[in-house]
């Protein structure tokens, strides 16, 4: 993965026309990666997942309990999950949560 700054760089010294073995040799990068991101293939700062991720297979019994019952504490989910074959750590699947926004407001619990 390049960073911005590498991004940059590499498209410079393209329009400069170095090719993209003097590029790679330069910046100590694989000619396929310097391609694929002169090319548009790849954003810089955006890994490729290779994988699929583990929380989609969970996702729908995560949303419908929470659902179900917003009250219920992440780690008693996180074990209903386990049960089910989700093998990701507690911190990940709480940061999954999060990031998809599958908790429902409370109203109850927002006060403080």
């Amino acid at each position: 993965m390049l960073t911005q700054e590498e991004d940059v760089e590499i498209h410079a010294l393209q329009k400069q026309g170095w090719s993209i073995s003097e590029i790679a040799r330069h910046t100590g990068r694989d000619r396929k990666t310097i391609r694929e991101y002169l090319a548009g293939v790849r954003q810089p700062g955006v890994r490729v997942n290779l994988e699929p991720d583990p929380f989609d297979r969970i996702e729908p019994y995560v949303r419908q309990r929470l659902a179900d019952d917003h009250g219920v504490w992440a780690t008693v989910l996180f074990d209903e999950v386990q049960a089910l074959g989700y093998d990701r750590s507690y911190p990940t699947f709480t940061r999954k949560i999060r990031e998809r926004q599958l908790r429902p407001h409370c109203e109850a619990c927002s006060r403080g």
